[in-house]
């Protein structure tokens, strides 16, 4: 490979994913997942947006401090407030690296009210400012698929100008083709002075389903950083996905031959990680990552795998980290067993994790005749659920169901004090729902509740996800169990405990959704 070839990997899970209604992660997840994107060889990560809130300073602050490997970026509005906060929460890394952006497009120019003249020196003095306090600044219009291109050339051409090292062109709302993300990156590298000595990026949403396919594009093109989230996560229909296009990458090396440096092997684990922390649960057919991803069930594919895997499978599980090692797992299973299970899944447990997962695995092989890879990812997700540390925590459940009604005895621990409520609902699952309601007056709305089982049988585990709004504020829950009505009320009282959560994070002053508003 030569230097020509590289394609630097952005992602930005923790600030466009985590923009994802509901998907909004706690301080300790996002370290964790930053952790896990810098293990992986991730070239950049975005950790936030440092205005956006006090607690997404904090944990921008901390990732840039506990980086080894990865620059870590920080996003700004063109408001130099913006870009001294960014500063502030991005200057203690390795490689710091600071993006600001400003809609450029006929329609985004109508929302500040601005000129073309008044916008092209608005963005000379943001960029000019950042780049005096950092030597490493991306800069991206968005929505520049729907921008002039005679603006967009004039435009880049001043960021390269005042110091922008990397020139992001976002394609904000998923409109365009790959034809057209090609030409458009070759157009500008053809036109604008400078353009050689500076890298132009991509940043694809998925509205229309071509996320993957208009990066691709791009890159062909002459693009070499590919801004994506893990399982695509991101505004409305999400991004561009990490493991699609590092995946088809290697794949199709015979007519892409790039480069990125990303291990692979860690896909998986972290893929099941970002879906639990997010409360997104990756949908079965889901590309590279999804369960039915590597499955078989036409008796013809079946016969051909059996006989040459590679007849129906163009890459292997042991390439994205699935465990190709089937240890069956059962209640005569042990703790060094399950360890090296769940070091096969790509989870790595300290011992006091492992004790608790320990017994809740013997108590699941007790209910179940078999235990899948499946449930034990299930039981990992549950364990992050009702911790000691949660304000809210389910103790104990009873419900009464049947032709003469429904009936539910809930205690909940609120905030270490235990209290109790009986109550009556349309259903078992809304008659826990109320004695939730009851113990812990709220104002959020169910709008999501899903069930689906974790694996086949009667004795499956059932995951639960739920998605609550308050106040504009959006929070998932998920919680999994043999008990589909147990895990309904975990799910529940997740929910809660992140709504609650957030709303401390963003504190009086915070404004969440007019940051969110304007990002790419």
């Amino acid at each position: 490979m030569t230097d020509k070839n590289r394609v630097y990997i952005f992602d930005t899970t923790l600030r466009d994913g985590e923009q994802s209604p509901g998907a909004t992660m706690s301080h300790s997840e996002k370290l964790e997942i930053a952790s896990m994107l810098d293990e992986m060889g991730v070239d950049i990560i975005e950790a936030g947006f440092p205005i956006a809130s006090e607690g997404d300073f904090k944990a921008v602050s901390e990732i840039a401090q506990q980086s080894k490997n990865s620059v870590i970026c920080g996003l700004a509005r063109a408001q130099l407030p913006d870009i001294d906060r960014c500063w502030e929460a991005i200057k203690h890394a390795k490689r710091p690296r600071i993006h600001t952006f400003i809609g450029t497009s006929p329609l985004h120019r109508a929302i500040p009210n601005l000129d073309m003249d008044q916008m092209a020196e608005r963005i000379e003095q943001t960029v000019t400012h950042a780049r005096n306090l950092c030597d490493n600044v991306q800069w991206s219009p968005m929505d520049a698929t729907r921008t002039e291109h005679d603006y967009l050339c004039r435009v880049v051409e001043i960021a390269i100008k005042c110091g922008a090292t990397t020139i992001n062109i976002p394609d904000t709302v998923g409109y365009t083709a790959p034809k057209e993300s090609a030409d458009l990156i070759r157009m500008l590298i053809e036109r604008v002075p400078g353009a050689d000595e500076i890298i132009f990026a991509t940043h694809c949403h998925n509205d229309l389903g071509m996320a993957t396919a208009n990066s691709l594009a791009a890159v062909e093109a002459g693009a070499r950083q590919i801004e994506c989230t893990i399982n695509g996560l991101g505004e409305r229909a999400g991004n561009t996905a990490l493991e699609e296009v590092v995946m088809a990458m290697r794949v199709r090396n015979d007519i892409m031959p790039f480069d990125t440096g990303i291990d692979t092997t860690k896909i998986m684990g972290i893929s099941r990680r970002v879906a639990q922390v997010s409360g997104f649960a990756v949908q079965y057919n889901k590309a590279i990552v999804g369960k039915n991803a590597f499955l078989h069930e036409s008796g013809i594919h079946q016969d051909g795998v059996l006989k040459n895997v590679e007849t129906f499978e163009i890459m292997k599980p042991a390439d994205i980290g699935l465990n190709e090692n089937n240890i069956v797992m059962g209640k005569h299973s042990g703790r060094a067993a399950l360890r090296s299970k769940l070091s096969d899944l790509g989870y790595e447990v300290g011992d006091n994790q492992l004790k608790d997962l320990f017994v809740r695995f013997k108590a699941l092989a007790d209910r179940k005749k078999e235990v899948y890879d499946e449930d034990i990812v299930a039981l990992m997700q549950d364990s992050a659920a009702n911790t000691e540390y949660d304000y809210l925590q389910v103790k104990h459940l009873r419900v009464v169901c049947g032709s003469d009604g429904q009936s539910a005895d809930l205690t909940l621990i609120v905030d270490g004090e235990e209290k109790t409520a009986a109550t009556t609902g349309d259903g078992p699952v809304d008659a826990v729902f109320n004695a939730v309601t009851e113990i812990y007056p709220h104002q959020a709305v169910l709008q999501l509740y899903q069930v689906h089982a974790v694996t086949e049988g009667t004795d499956a585990q059932a995951t639960v996800s739920v998605r609550m709004e308050e106040e504009g504020r959006i929070a998932t829950g998920q919680a999994a169990d043999t008990d589909t009505i147990l895990a309904s009320v975990k799910a529940y009282v997740g929910a809660l405990n992140r709504l609650r959560a957030r709303r401390e994070a963003i504190g009086k002053d915070g404004d969440a959704k007019q940051v969110s508003m304007y990002s790419h």
